[in-house]
């Protein structure tokens, strides 16, 4: 097709331009419908101040549109807000997306490691008891739904397996700085074996839910395209070569059949930041799902509008962005996709 970096440039530029339409009409939608169904601020705020009634509803006397451009001005200016106790929406959200970043990227490794083989070993026995198997493990995960997962979880496998259910480390803040805040990663830095195993301990169980619950798209995906790969030439004369099965399988087979699942893998990180909402308020993980939780009123706090606004356009955002790497890695992977 004769593509050449630029070609990769001008296609990552479109799609960014993409992005900001996209985030705009999400920002819009989020506050209309948070702003339209404040009817009395004593019955979203029953504990709050007098100050604080009186400026709610002089706020929301102002017009929708009028109320909406006053955010959106103050929105690209880096004040996104406050709740009613004077927080500050920001650096709250900054303060959480490594968190919740780390969750999605260690779910996604393990989903790569056990979802792929998995759905490997399910196309090698299409139709037999090793893929029924499978298929029984990933349908469970698909059906259990994200809060009791979580739950069984935190209550039954952390005891059992002598693994922590809350936090990022057994006592907070760590006694080293945090430069990254992915807590297995600053751990690292730190050059601290101790605390690098608390962190990943730590990780290890909500990061594991999460990507069981989805395990299925990875292994799903791997076997179908692995059914269309293997009746093929190419992996028939391997198999004439005296290549052993093994070789086979994950050297020629699966190289070109995870074209589509690693495409997939990308489009379903997005979607992953949905599930840390319920995970992270169960784990105690301290990423942007738990302050969302809190944010639309979840376990008793009062809500925060512009909180809930922020936290839908970041998710919005991580959404796009993972759809672009997908593209992109469709797009390397697959020569025969140009890239427009």
């Amino acid at each position: 097709m004769g593509r050449s970096p630029s070609d990769l440039a001008v296609f990552i530029g479109k799609r960014l331009l993409q992005l900001v339409p996209v985030v705009f009409g999400i920002m819009i939608l989020a506050f209309v419908f948070t702003h339209i169904s404040t009817v009395n601020c004593s019955v979203w705020f029953p504990h709050a101040s007098a100050d604080t009634l009186s400026h709610c509803e002089a706020q929301f006397s102002q017009p929708i549109l009028s109320q909406f451009w006053t955010y959106f001005v103050n929105f690209l200016g880096g004040n996104w807000g406050a709740s009613v106790t004077g927080v500050a929406v920001y650096p709250a959200i900054a303060t959480g997306v490594p968190a919740t970043l780390e969750l999605v990227f260690a779910s996604l490794f393990l989903m790569i490691v056990i979802g792929i083989p998995l759905g490997v070993i399910a196309a090698q026995s299409a139709g037999r008891w090793g893929d029924h198997l499978v298929r029984i493990f990933y349908l469970t995960g698909w059906a259990t739904p994200t809060y009791l997962g979580a739950v069984i979880a935190a209550i039954f496998l952390a005891p059992y397996l002598g693994l922590p259910s809350h936090g990022e480390y057994t006592s907070s803040p760590p006694p080293f700085p945090q430069y990254t805040h992915f807590s297995v990663i600053d751990a690292m830095i730190a050059l601290n074996p101790h605390w690098t195993v608390d962190a990943f301990a730590h990780l290890l169980l909500p990061a594991s839910v999460l990507a069981f619950i989805n395990m299925g798209i990875a292994t799903r995906m791997t076997r179908s395209s692995m059914l269309e790969v293997i009746p093929l030439d190419f992996v028939k004369s391997a198999r004439m070569k005296g290549l052993s099965e093994f070789w086979v399988m994950y050297k020629h087979a699966l190289r070109n059949a995870l074209i589509t699942t690693t495409t997939v893998l990308g489009v379903t990180a997005g979607g992953l930041l949905a599930g840390t909402v319920v995970i992270e308020e169960v784990f105690g993980w301290p990423g942007i799902g738990a302050y969302a939780y809190t944010s639309i009123g979840g376990g008793g706090a009062p809500p925060n509008f512009d909180g809930a606004v922020a936290v839908v356009v970041v998710f919005a955002v991580g959404v796009v962005i993972a759809n672009l790497v997908a593209d992109i890695l469709y797009g390397v992977l697959d020569p025969r996709v140009e890239w427009r």
